[in-house]
C-alpha cells in the first residue's frame, strides 16, 4: 500500500491562492487583447440563440450536466442528449466559431492599423579629463505612432472576405449535417437497444412457457401418461431456452452500452433502461415517408441537405482562394503617416526636444518571387478539381443513402402485417398443441416443435417492428430532414 501524502494547510492554501491569481491574471490578459467581443460583427446568430432544425420551430436548451443514472430513456430524450453531448457536434460547434473569427480577420483588412511605442534610454559615457576620468550621463525618452492603410489592391481582400463567409456558410452546414448524422446513429443504437430488450423479454417469457411445459410434463409421467423421454426432452428444451435467455440478457447489456456511446456520454453514469418495443403496435399501416416517391426525396435532397451545402461552400471558397491567389502577385497601394517624437525607434536619441512627421503613399510592385506565385495558383485550381470531386462524392452518398433507406423502409412496411399474421397463428398453434397434450392426443415432440415455431414468429415480429421504426427516421435522416418534432410524432 502507498501512503497518501497530505500537503500542510498553509501550502494548501498557498498554492489555491496562486492558482486563483493565475486564472485572474489569465482573463484581465484576455480582457486587454480583446476588449471588444465582436466589434465587425463577424460572429453569426446561431452561436448566441442557436439553429432549431428543419421543421422545429425552437431551440433545444441543453442540460450539460444530464446523466443517464436510474432512468427510462425515450427515443426524444436520447436525441436531445446526443445533440448536446456528442463530440462531433460539440467539434462542429467549435468550428463555427473559429470561421467566425477567421470572417472578422477579413474584414479587418479594410481598416487602417495603427501602432504606437514609447522608449525609454540612459546612456552613461566615461571620458578622460587630464590624468582623471569624467563620467556623462544622458538620460531621453522617445515616442512614435504610425498609421498604415492600404488603399488599393486587385481584388485580394475582397476574395478573402468572400472566402471566409463561404466557409463560415460551409462550418454552419456541416454542423446541421453533423446533427443529421449524429441523430441517425442515435436512432440506430436506440432501437437495437430496444429490439435487445424485446428479444430479452421474448427470451424470458420462452423460458417461462419451456418451464411450464416441464411442469405439465412431470404430472403427466406422475399418472403414467407420459414416457420418461418426455421429460429429458422437455428439460433439454428448458436449458436451451435458459441459454437463450442468458445471451438475450448479455446482447441487452451490450446494446445499452452502445447506446451511451452513440449518446456522447462514454464515461459516464449508464444505468439507465430502454423499454422493449411494443409487439401489439403495428404503428399503422400506411406512412407519409413511403408514400413520397423517391424521385421526390432525392430532388428534396439536392436543395437542402446540409451535406451538400457544406460541399458547394467549401468548392465557392476554393474558387474565392484562386482569385485571392492570383492578386497576391498584384501591385498594392498604401497610405503611411507616422508621427515621431524625440527620434526615431532604434536610433540614438539626439538629446534635445524634436517632433517629426512622416506622410506618404506606398506602391508595391511585385516583380520576381522566384516563381512562387505560379506554383500557389496551380495548387488553388487543382483544390477547386479537389472540392468538385468532393461534392460529387458526397452527392453520391447521400443520394444513395436516401435509395436504401427508402427502400428499408418500403420492405420493413411490408413486412409489419405478414409478422403480425405470423406470431398470431403461431400463438393459437401452441394454445392448440398444448390442449391436445394435455388429453394426451399428441406427444411432446409437437408441444416443443410449436414451441420452437412461436420464438421464431416473435423474433421475426420483434425484428419487423425494430426494422420500420428505425427505417423511416433513418429516411428522414438520410435527406436531412429529422428533427426533434418529427420524432416526437413518429418515434412513438
Amino acid at each position: 500500500m502507498n501512503a497518501k501524502r497530505i500537503l500542510p494547510a498553509g501550502v494548501a492554501s498557498l498554492l489555491m491562492a496562486l492558482t486563483m491569481v493565475n486564472v485572474q491574471a489569465s482573463e484581465w490578459r484576455d480582457q486587454l487583447a480583446t476588449p471588444l467581443a465582436d466589434p465587425l460583427l463577424a460572429r453569426p446568430p446561431e452561436l448566441d440563440h442557436g439553429k432549431p432544425l428543419p421543421g422545429d420551430s425552437e431551440v433545444h436548451p441543453c442540460d450539460q450536466n444530464q446523466t443517464l443514472s436510474d432512468k427510462t430513456l425515450t427515443l426524444s430524450e436520447a436525441i436531445d442528449i446526443a445533440l448536446c453531448h456528442h463530440p462531433q457536434v460539440n467539434a462542429a460547434w467549435a468550428r463555427i466559431k473559429s470561421q467566425a473569427a477567421q470572417v472578422g480577420q477579413a474584414r479587418s483588412s479594410y481598416l487602417p492599423t495603427i501602432n504606437a511605442g514609447v522608449r525609454y534610454q540612459q546612456e552613461k559615457t566615461r571620458q578622460p579629463d587630464s590624468t582623471l576620468f569624467r563620467d556623462a550621463e544622458h538620460r531621453g525618452r522617445s515616442e512614435y505612432y504610425t498609421l498604415t492603410w492600404r488603399l488599393l489592391d486587385f481584388g485580394g481582400r475582397d476574395a478573402n472576405r468572400r472566402l471566409s463567409d463561404a466557409l463560415l456558410e460551409g462550418a454552419l452546414a456541416s454542423h446541421d449535417a453533423a446533427l443529421q448524422k449524429t441523430m441517425g446513429a442515435a436512432i440506430t443504437a436506440y432501437f437495437e437497444a430496444q429490439t435487445a430488450a424485446a428479444q430479452r423479454e421474448a427470451r424470458e417469457r420462452n423460458e417461462t412457457l419451456a418451464r411450464q411445459i416441464v411442469e405439465t410434463t412431470l404430472k403427466r409421467t406422475a399418472k403414467g401418461v407420459a414416457a420418461q423421454s418426455d421429460i429429458l426432452q422437455a428439460q433439454t428444451a428448458l436449458a436451451k431456452a435458459e441459454l437463450e435467455h442468458v445471451r438475450a440478457v448479455g446482447q441487452h447489456e451490450k446494446s445499452l452500452v452502445a447506446l451511451s456511446i452513440a449518446l456522447g456520454m462514454q464515461g459516464r453514469a449508464m444505468r439507465f433502461q430502454v423499454l422493449p418495443a411494443d409487439l401489439r403496435n403495428s404503428l399503422g399501416t400506411t406512412s407519409a415517408e413511403t408514400d413520397r416517391d423517391l424521385t421526390q426525396w432525392l430532388q428534396a435532397a439536392q436543395q437542402q441537405h446540409p451535406a451538400l451545402t457544406a460541399a458547394r461552400a467549401q468548392l465557392a471558397a476554393s474558387r474565392q482562394k484562386l482569385v485571392a491567389v492570383r492578386s497576391e502577385g498584384l501591385p498594392t497601394l498604401e497610405f503611411n503617416q507616422s508621427y515621431f517624437v524625440n527620434g526615431r525607434p532604434n536610433q540614438r536619441s539626439t538629446g534635445g526636444r524634436t517632433h517629426e512627421t512622416v506622410t506618404g503613399v506606398s506602391l508595391n510592385i511585385p516583380v520576381f518571387d522566384g516563381f512562387s506565385s505560379t506554383y500557389k495558383v496551380r495548387d488553388a485550381q487543382a483544390q477547386i478539381d479537389v472540392r468538385e470531386a468532393e461534392l460529387m462524392e458526397t452527392q453520391d452518398q447521400v443520394l444513395g443513402e436516401i435509395a436504401r433507406a427508402h427502400a428499408d423502409a418500403a420492405a420493413a412496411l411490408r413486412n409489419l402485417a405478414s409478422s403480425q399474421r405470423l406470431q398470431d397463428s403461431a400463438m393459437q398453434a401452441l394454445e392448440n398443441v398444448q390442449r391436445k397434450y394435455d388429453r394426451g392426443l399428441i406427444d411432446i415432440l409437437d408441444v416443443l416443435n410449436v414451441q420452437a415455431a412461436l420464438v421464431d414468429a416473435r423474433q421475426e415480429r420483434i425484428r419487423t417492428l425494430a426494422e420500420w421504426r428505425s427505417a423511416r427516421l433513418r429516411l428522414l435522416a438520410s435527406a436531412g430532414e429529422i428533427s426533434r418534432t418529427r420524432i416526437a410524432e413518429q418515434g412513438k
